[in-house]
Parts: structure tokens; C-alpha cells; sequence
């Protein structure tokens, strides 16, 4: 792979690359880069958010580089203050070994085991005495932590910050001194503490590393981050029934988001597929190809074979009425325009109705909500089409 293409690649979906001639001098050399990403184990389930990090190294490892995954045991018995208005509450010892232990088990569903190298920050920490702590402190001044949004804010409006709170993102920064890291990635909402390792570094005679910050993937909503506490979360131990079934109802531009952030498909091939979809192609195709991926990923092929029948069949035997008569209606080329096909079949009065209807969110095929205007239904298919919650057709297109 060439420095370019491996750039595109490592770029893919990432909100910032500091820097990014940085990433291309270190690709050069063509030695294996170092590439981090820290976890604080706060919970035991990791969720697609989580993951968002995880696909990032797993690129990396793909073209042979040595990935890092650290677990923040020392760090999370501090707690990250990171956008947070008061001080976090540390966790015990005991909940940081008990999440550490299932973060491990579950990071190999995307990351080569035999590749991974598994590392606790409590190793060099817990070396570390009083004097060394003192000298690392030096390194980094007040004025410098106030910059920092949450802590300027807290300043400001005269909320407490604890001491030891200034003490994360020092300790975040040295993991990387530790490490040696070239690479680090991390949230958005990580980016002040992933230039404290740079800074670090530089103290203390190393190359500083190059940070990718990847977005915060947003949850099912489509508008608040993922989140096991807001409810709007995929875990990646869920059953397979429920995490197909929760992929599909997320909307068709959340969809190309998940594509981007979530998914191994060629960015090239997913344009395609986006292209299509603006012309006039079904989204719920390419929604359960992307739920059929993810559910694979996690519990094998024949899981998401046989989640995608348990929700087919799901929705056939909810609301969907199944006595319906066949109707027969003929394409005038190889495909049907949606707004002709509900006018023709008798659920809406014109066209321009049609329109309204899927503008509203009314139109629904097999139980799914479909709003496209311009999308064109296939010569050879049967659905049921609803509109509303009283009109039902169960329509053949004919070629």
C-alpha cells in the first residue's frame, strides 16, 4: 500500500489528523508505527461508540502495524473529568479489574488477538514514586489545564476542580512517553488530553505522536452520542435479534454515518451505493446489508442469516394486515416510482398527495418508514404498502 493510500485510509471517517504530514513522514520510514488508543474501563459492555476506535486499529493492524490497546486502570480510578461540570466520582479498584476483565474478552470480536498488545497504565504508574510524579507534574502548567473547556468553564463559574483531576490528562499524556507511542487515537472529546502527550513527549526526547481524533458516533436518535444511560445504544454483546432490529431503525441519513464510522465496505463502494439510493434505490437494501455486517461481525454469518428472517418475519406478523388481495399493477420501464405506485393502488388520491405523505413519514413498505420521494420500486418485487395507519395494499409489480 502506498503512503497515500494509507493516509486516505487512516483518514477515513476522523473528524482531525495533528498532523497529518506528520502521519505520511512516519509511514515512510516503513517501519512498524506504534498506534494507541486508550479505554478507561467505566463500564462492563462496550457499545458500536466504542467501536468507533477499535475499527481505526484494527486498519492499522490490517497493514501490519503494532496496535496498542490500553486499559486506563490507574486512570480510572482518578476519573476522566473530561466534559464534565463537577468532579467524577473514582471508581474502585475492584469495578476497574472487573470491567478490565470483560473489556479484553470483547475487543477480540474486531482486533487479531495474536496482534493485540493488551497493556495496563497501573504497570508504570504503580512504579512510579512521589519524586517522579512531582517531576512529571513540572511539565505542564496551570494556565495550560485552563484552557481546557470543562475546566475554563468550571473556573469561571466558580464550580470546584479537585487537584487531582489536573493529574488525568498528565497521566493520559505519559502513557504515551511510556508506550512510545506514534499513534494515538481518541474521541473528539479527547483532544486536549491526546496534545498533552505530544507536549510530553517532546519532554522528554521523543518524537511526538501523530493524533487522529475520530467523531463521537451518534446513537439510534441520530442526535445525542451513543449512550447506554440515554438508552440509544447497539452493545456489542446484545443478541443478534435485537442489534439487527435496532440497526434497522435508524434513519436512512444516519445510515451513511453508521457506513462511514461502523463499517469495512470500500468508502468507494458505499458512495456508489449512496448514489443510488439519491436516485431513486430502496435504503432499507442497503440498511440490512449494513445490519447483516454488523451482527456478523459480532456473532457469525449464520446469526445475521437468521436475524434478518426473525425480523422479516417479525414485521409480517405484527401490524402488518396478512389477508390482504394481491394486486398486480404493471411498470412502465424496470422499475415503479414510489408516488405513482401509491396513487395507483388506490392509497392515495394524486401524486402530489403522495409526496405529502412521504414528506410526513406516512408511507411505510413491509412495516418500515420510508421517505424518499424519488425512490423507484422494482419490476418482479411484492411488498405491503401502507399509508397512514388504515391503508394497506399488498402490491406485485409486474414487468
Amino acid at each position: 500500500m502506498s503512503e497515500s493510500d494509507a493516509v486516505a485510509l487512516f483518514s477515513r471517517g476522523a473528524e482531525e489528523i495533528l498532523l497529518a504530514e506528520g502521519l505520511e513522514k512516519k509511514i515512510k520510514t516503513g517501519r512498524s508505527l506504534r498506534v494507541k488508543a486508550g479505554f478507561d474501563p467505566t463500564a462492563p459492555d462496550l457499545h458500536l461508540g466504542h467501536t468507533v476506535l477499535l475499527n481505526k486499529l484494527k486498519q492499522f493492524q490490517d497493514v501490519g502495524h503494532e496496535v496498542m490497546f490500553l486499559i486506563g486502570d490507574f486512570t480510572g480510578m482518578i476519573g476522566d473529568p473530561t466534559g464534565k461540570n463537577v468532579t467524577r466520582k473514582p471508581l474502585t479498584r475492584d469495578e476497574v479489574i472487573e470491567n478490565a476483565k470483560t473489556y479484553e474478552q470483547q475487543i477480540f470480536k474486531i482486533l487479531d488477538p495474536t496482534k493485540t498488545l493488551v497493556m495496563f497504565n497501573s504497570s508504570w504508574m504503580n512504579a512510579m514514586n512521589s519524586a517522579e510524579l512531582i517531576r512529571l507534574a513540572s511539565r505542564h502548567t496551570v494556565a495550560r489545564m485552563l484552557e481546557r473547556d470543562d475546566f475554563s468553564r468550571r473556573y469561571r463559574n466558580g464550580q470546584p476542580i479537585a487537584i487531582h483531576e489536573f493529574l488525568y490528562p498528565l497521566i493520559q499524556g505519559y502513557d504515551s512517553v511510556a508506550m512510545k507511542a506514534d499513534v494515538e487515537l481518541g474521541g473528539t472529546d479527547q483532544k486536549f488530553n491526546l496534545l498533552v502527550g505530544r507536549q510530553l513527549q517532546e519532554a522528554y526526547g521523543q518524537e511526538p505522536q501523530v493524533v487522529i481524533t475520530m467523531p463521537i458516533l451518534e446513537g439510534l436518535d441520530g442526535v445525542q452520542k451513543m449512550s447506554k444511560s440515554l438508552g440509544n445504544y447497539v452493545g456489542i454483546t446484545e443478541p443478534p435479534d435485537d442489534m439487527f432490529g435496532k440497526l434497522m431503525s435508524i434513519s436512512d441519513d444516519l445510515m451513511w454515518r453508521y457506513y462511514e464510522l461502523l463499517s469495512f465496505r470500500l468508502m468507494d463502494e458505499v458512495d456508489r451505493w449512496r448514489k443510488q439510493c439519491e436516485d431513486g434505490a430502496n435504503p432499507r437494501d442497503y440498511k440490512v446489508r449494513l445490519a447483516q455486517e454488523i451482527v456478523e461481525r459480532f456473532h457469525g454469518a449464520s446469526a445475521a442469516s437468521a436475524a434478518l428472517e426473525t425480523f422479516e418475519a417479525r414485521f409480517k406478523r405484527g401490524a402488518l394486515p396478512d389477508d390482504l388481495e394481491l394486486l398486480q399493477l404493471r411498470a412502465h420501464d424496470v422499475s415503479y416510482a414510489i408516488a405513482n405506485l401509491l396513487k395507483d393502488a388506490g392509497l392515495t388520491s394524486s401524486t402530489s398527495e403522495s409526496y405529502r405523505m412521504l414528506k410526513q413519514g406516512a408511507v411505510r413498505i413491509d412495516g418500515e418508514r420510508v421517505s424518499n420521494q424519488k425512490l423507484l420500486l422494482t419490476a418482479g418485487t411484492t411488498h405491503i404498502y401502507q399509508v397512514g395507519k388504515k391503508r394497506f395494499a399488498k402490491v406485485q409489480i409486474l414487468s
